[in-house]
């Protein structure tokens, strides 16, 4: 297959680019509008391939996008290309609804107009693959209750309750025009590459800074934590093996207290980072407890079982070798980080307004 990877220079986006580059014979076209959060420096290992483009696009753009389907010719979409971060929604929703909601009607028209002019061998093997968040199904009140593919929507913050809206229009393309599209909802993600204004990044580049780490609330929350590279795997094999039509829930099936996790990351940076900042007797100390982040959810969990049953696909990371791997990669790519911060955000406390 010829694959467009939209927002591919992102951290899951990266992440899928370069399993299919070193895992599959497939081709890549990465289009990515390169904002904040985007980093060609995640994909310097596969860019080199012969199997791999890039295009500097916005998803908004509809003459660009359509130019980029016309001029690469791909058989499947994978739509990644979208704004993630909460605290960012909170205190700015425009970008949240321009880019998830707008960007993705723009791509699936676009999308729709280019399948309309295929053969049809080569139109019965398209696929439109949209990924999306566990968080659009809100809150989990029982503490044994679990997200399965058709758990009601109840999104909290304008970030899920966009994703929501990108979902709904996907269903919609496929019901009222036949456009063979398939969605997955994921866990929280982690792993190397990822922008520090995320938790697991953030408190560990914050640690080694000898600055404080910040808990919202009592670090109550919990959320089902799924290794990037697992995800990775999960989201080729859906866009590979999967039907037409259906949604698979992806989770790593290891749910943490966001205070554990911090936690476990001070405890792992005790015996894997290489220095102390002046002052620190102890990494733990640095924890400080904020004020709650405003809608909060407080746990989410996802039944993974239909992806498992269906295509066979189960997470190989736990949570304990899947956070080793990641603070070592931190502690190894001191670098990629410095580089991936432009200037515009300096790690500080985003989305407080009420």
């Amino acid at each position: 297959m010829k694959i467009l990877v939209t927002g591919g220079a992102g951290f899951i986006g990266s992440a899928v680019i370069r399993h299919i580059i070193n895992c599959t014979s497939d081709a890549v076209v990465n289009l990515d509008k390169l904002t904040y959060a985007g980093n060609l420096e995640s994909l310097a290992d596969v860019s080199a391939s012969p199997r791999y483009a890039f295009e500097q696009v916005d998803i908004c753009d509809r003459a660009e996008v359509e130019r980029v389907f016309s001029l690469h010719q791909p058989d499947a979409v994978m739509h990644l290309a979208a704004e993630s971060h909460v605290d960012r929604s909170i205190d700015g929703p425009a970008a949240f609804i321009e880019t998830n909601i707008v960007g993705t009607y723009t791509l699936l028209e676009a999308a729709r107009k280019y399948w309309n002019g295929l053969d049809d061998a080569v139109r019965a093997r398209f696929r439109f693959h949209h990924i999306s968040t566990d968080e659009v199904y809100g809150d989990l009140e029982e503490p044994t209750e679990l997200f399965t593919e058709t758990t009601p929507y109840a999104p909290s913050s304008p970030y899920s309750a966009s994703k929501a809206g990108s979902d709904h229009l996907v269903r919609a393309w496929r019901r009222t025009y036949g456009l063979p599209t398939i969605v997955t909802n994921c866990s929280n993600n982690y792993g190397p590459y990822h922008f520090p204004e995320k938790l697991i990044p953030l408190m560990i580049l914050n640690a080694l800074e000898g600055k404080p780490l910040p808990v919202y609330g009592k670090g109550n929350q919990v959320r089902d934590w799924l290794y990037v590279e697992d995800h990775a795997r999960a989201l080729y094999k859906v866009i590979s093996e999967g039907r037409v039509g259906e949604t698979y829930n992806i989770g790593g099936h290891n749910e943490k207290r966001n205070i554990d996790v911090v936690r476990t990351i001070c405890g792992l940076l005790e015996e894997l980072a290489p220095y102390k900042p002046a002052g620190v007797a102890r990494f733990e100390d640095l924890i400080t407890f904020v004020t709650d982040r405003p809608g909060h959810d407080v746990r989410y969990a996802i039944d993974a079982g239909k992806i498992q049953r269906e295509l066979g696909w189960r997470p190989q990371e736990t949570f304990d070798s899947g956070i080793r791997k990641t603070v070592q990669w931190y502690l190894d790519s001191l670098d990629w980080s410095r580089h991936v911060q432009d200037g515009s955000y300096q790690r500080e406390r985003l989305g407080t307004a009420a």
